[in-house]
């Protein structure tokens, strides 16, 4: 009886319940770029802290008339390149190799990385930097490190460029660029010559891709700016009677230096160190255009051997074809005269390039001072 008891309650009793599934969690379509990190999302500014910006400042004019470089480190989120700090890279001795000086480098970064690692810094690496005078930066070394950059980092880094003798004039130059595909599709291939240029539509103005570049404060750092003032001082009884000599009148709160240039039309050191830069560019492409030159005279040369061999081959084949005789058997002519490869384009396009900064440069010290010159010759008339 106990046991129909318990089968009639066991049959009563209702069916255990499923176990309800927590409905998933749908991420927001403006997280989703954010969570997925291999997202392919394109960058549309750079973002450099103002602390970033005075450790460059600062080791480019220490450094300065040399070139140095650093490592930036920092973010990217959501297309924004955040640039928070950087550290700069051990420059080689003079007369030192860079086969020896390239591995110390690279074992100082890893060193420094590691140690901001220790210490909960930012040390994932988005590009590096580097310094520059009249405005020409492009080189083979430099070029050859953005291309490893954008081959290993995520949206491939930036190179960001400070002109030290722009900044000296009283306009910061900061300047951050990319690789563009065409270029990194030529140095993949190591194709420089006339034909792979011509397909690529490469030249100097398009190797490099320029970002839009934003400067960033904390609010604790703008609100200290913003307290900044000139020291005023207060009035005390010996400042309200007059004194024998204008030198013992105590200082004044005087208004801010003004911000305009003087007027001096004399020329300065920087636009013949220009010119002199611009000259000794020309010497060198006009080098480079004489060794493309001779190369290319050479390629002919061997060129015009070949041809001649082979349609004498072909009269002898023919002529023995009509005596009867069996013919003579073909050879391989790019074994019995070497044709030099068509020499590359790349030294020259860089000294384009390099031409093309030292001409902008000289383009704005030569602007100001034709207004001075104007303005010298306006107030001269009228007086």
């Amino acid at each position: 009886m106990a046991a129909a008891l318990a089968a009639s309650q066991a049959a009563a009793a209702p069916a255990p319940a499923a176990p309800v599934q927590p409905p998933a969690e749908v991420i927001p379509a403006s997280w989703a770029k954010l969570v997925d990190s291999e997202a392919e999302i394109p960058l549309r500014v750079v973002q450099l802290d103002g602390l970033a910006v005075m450790k460059i400042m600062k080791h480019s004019r220490d450094a300065y008339p040399s070139a140095v470089n650093g490592i930036l480190l920092g973010l990217d989120l959501d297309g924004v390149m955040e640039v928070s700090n950087c550290f700069p890279l051990p420059q080689g001795r003079e007369g030192e190799e860079e086969s020896t000086a390239r591995p110390s480098a690279s074992k100082y970064q890893a060193s420094m990385l590691r140690s901001l690692k220790e210490v909960h810094g930012d040390d994932n690496v988005v590009g590096f930097y580097q310094s520059t005078a009249m405005g020409a930066f492009l080189s083979q070394s430099f070029l050859d490190l953005q291309a490893s950059h954008q081959k290993s980092l995520r949206h491939g880094g930036i190179a960001l460029v400070h002109d030290v003798s722009r900044t000296a004039r009283g306009n910061t130059s900061l300047k951050a660029f990319r690789l563009t595909q065409a270029f990194l599709q030529a140095h993949k291939a190591k194709k420089f010559n006339v034909q792979g240029l011509i397909e690529r539509g490469l030249t100097f103005s398009n190797i490099l891709e320029e970002l839009p570049l934003q400067i960033h404060n904390t609010p604790l750092l703008d609100a200290f700016l913003l307290t900044l003032s000139q020291p005023t001082v207060s009035p005390t009884p010996t400042t309200l009677f007059p004194t024998a000599s204008l030198s013992d009148l105590p200082p004044t709160n005087q208004p801010l230096t003004p911000t305009f240039p003087i007027l001096n039309t004399a020329s300065t050191p920087a636009l013949t160190h220009n010119l002199s830069l611009v000259l000794d560019t020309l010497d060198d492409y006009n080098q480079e255009s004489s060794n493309y030159a001779y190369h290319q005279r050479q390629i002919a040369r061997e060129k015009t051997r070949a041809d001649a061999y082979t349609a004498k081959r072909k009269e002898e084949n023919a002529q023995r074809v009509r005596d009867g005789l069996p013919p003579l058997p073909e050879e391989d002519v790019s074994r019995l005269f070497k044709i030099p490869p068509e020499p590359s384009r790349f030294e020259s396009m860089l000294l384009l390039g390099q031409l093309d900064g030292y001409a902008k440069t000289l383009e704005d010290v030569t602007g100001a001072s034709m207004v001075k010159m104007y303005a010298a010759k306006a107030g001269a008339t009228a007086a």
